[in-house]
């Protein structure tokens, strides 16, 4: 059975919880790292979610979808990379579900990437491709928001990628899905702007975890962002942006 696990706000902090039966139970612990209901429960009518982030670090892939790289192809080339195109995000550019984007004033156009993100449970190190997905604990929903002038005119990724509060994830972890075949949809202010699936990935999800970990060491709680497909675009002050992964739920920002 698929759990569903939230980070929530509460009296006294953060807390892990499990999401069953519309009911937050409250854990002792990060769900990854073995936390146990703890007894207490609270309506989820009544709690505000947090981001289900408290790892060390994100992860990201680009230009992982073919259709995406046909269009972003003015700017960075129409060339399939024969090996993923990673970059980091830091923990300083987690955003809670409902949360604001900040508009940086030094950029010009901030975009929407709509992704799925996967949650490591155990520690990776040299892990093959084979046997990565056992290291898995679940999935949840990803905004790799990118100052996309800033991205183009640097060259590398870093900065146009990594300001402040610009990787909103949740609103949940979900157990026990397949990666190789989840629906993810973006929409502006209401309109669908990205539809695809991850079947489409040129690299798949356990591909991309033996490729990280030859070099990077995964650690529990990290996520590693599996790439955007065609449709993004432009996002301006006041707009609403939705990314949904069916079988995990809706991510929601404002951009302010």
């Amino acid at each position: 059975m698929n759990q569903k696990y939230i980070r929530i706000e509460t009296s006294s902090g953060p807390c892990w919880a499990e999401e069953l039966d519309g009911k937050a139970l409250l854990l002792d612990g990060a769900p990854y790292l073995g936390g146990k209901r703890t007894g207490e429960g609270i309506q989820l009518s009544q709690v505000r979610l947090l981001a289900p982030f408290e790892g060390n670090k994100m992860v990201c892939v680009g230009k992982n979808y073919f259709d995406h790289i046909q269009e972003m192809q003015d700017a960075f080339g129409d060339a399939v990379p024969e090996k993923p195109v990673l970059f980091i995000k830091p923990s300083t550019c987690v955003n809670d579900p409902d949360g604001m984007i900040p508009y940086p004033a030094v950029s010009n156009r901030v975009d929407y990437e709509g992704e799925l993100a996967i949650v490591i449970g155990k520690k990776m190190t040299h892990v093959p491709e084979e046997e990565a997905l056992s290291y898995v604990f679940g999935y949840t929903v990803a905004n790799d928001v990118t100052a996309r002038d800033i991205q183009k005119s640097e060259g590398q990724w870093t900065r146009g990628k990594a300001f402040d509060l610009f990787a909103p994830v949740g609103p949940r972890i979900v157990t026990g899905l397949d990666p190789a075949d989840q629906t993810v949809i973006t929409r502006l202010n209401g309109v669908e702007r990205q539809r695809s699936n991850t079947s489409l990935l040129i690299h798949t999800v356990p591909r991309l975890l033996a490729f990280i970990t030859e070099a990077i060491t995964l650690l529990p709680g990290d996520f590693v962002l599996t790439g955007t497909p065609a449709g993004v675009g432009a996002m301006q002050k006041g707009d609403v942006v939705e990314v949904e992964i069916p079988e995990i739920g809706i991510l929601r920002n404002t951009v302010i």
